[in-house]
């Protein structure tokens, strides 16, 4: 009986391909600087009506220091409540902390990646120098994504205006932790196995036609290191008479943190100092 000679040429080209796809731990990185520009928005109550659907509830978070991102950075809504740690570069303008902001809108603006308010803005500069700044109109920047902190506070479901009770559930989640996307959301009746999925409707809008009845939970997919990890707010989060425009409490918090690829790494915060 004849014998198969191995294909060697196959052999190798399929090791060479695995060396190449298999991500090299040297390039795994929880901190990568980028390089853009930053403006700021013409009016203080834009991000008010943010693209991430959080409504005025947006200008609470993280002290206000709200911002809208470039579509390679909002993600059609996954990158919604991301954090970024931005500085200018101009020596003799700007500070070398910077500040850090959370990502409620969408900014279609072509030449930067971020639009902020001008105090923000203006926050970048060193003193007696921020209306310097604010005359640059766009100004270089750098930044990288950077854990989001809420010290003391759990995550929290809020229920979106446009939810209709019981007919139809349409949630967002507020004080969204480290340095991870949710991109999977599902929902149940407490005490059943009976999981449903929702969907992203816009923004970090998540909805559901005919949700189940009762008391309800939820469970996560988010992204940490290079995969995906599950987190489950096992408690009743929504009550059995949940109302529209209401906020509830979830009893965890999210402290991942989701790998890049970048070389050099900036994972020792080279160069940076903590913004405020």
């Amino acid at each position: 009986m004849a014998t198969r000679t191995p294909n060697f040429f196959l052999i190798c080209t399929l090791c060479l391909m695995l060396i190449v796809t298999v991500p090299s731990p040297a390039l795994s990185c929880s901190s990568c600087v980028h390089q853009s520009k930053l403006a700021y928005y013409a009016y203080s109550g834009a991000v008010n009506v943010g693209a991430c659907g959080y409504a005025s509830f947006g200008a609470k978070l993280y002290g206000g220091n709200v911002g809208a991102a470039s579509s390679d950075l909002y993600r059609n809504g996954v990158g919604c409540s991301a954090c970024y740690q931005i500085r200018c570069t101009d020596p003799k303008l700007c500070n070398k902390s910077g500040t850090t902001i959370v990502i409620a809108d969408f900014t279609q603006n072509n030449q930067t990646d971020f639009v902020v308010s001008r105090s923000t803005f203006s926050s970048l500069a060193i003193a007696d120098k921020g209306s310097q700044l604010i005359k640059g109109g766009i100004i270089d920047i750098e930044y990288k994504r950077v854990p989001c902190q809420y010290k003391g506070q759990n995550m929290v479901v809020r229920v979106d205006g446009s939810s209709e009770y019981p007919y139809y559930l349409a949630v967002q989640f507020l004080y969204q932790g480290g340095q991870t996307d949710i991109v999977s959301v599902d929902i149940a009746q407490v005490g059943t196995s009976g999981w449903r999925y929702m969907t992203r409707n816009h923004g970090a809008v998540w909805e559901i036609q005919k949700p189940p009845g009762g008391a309800l939970q939820f469970r996560f997919v988010v992204t940490s290191g290079y995969d995906g990890k599950w987190l489950w707010a096992k408690n009743a989060v929504l009550p059995s008479d949940w109302k529209s425009g209401g906020v509830y409490d979830t009893g965890i918090q999210i402290s991942d943190v989701a790998l890049e690829n970048c070389n050099p790494c900036n994972d020792n915060n080279s160069g940076w100092a903590d913004s405020p």
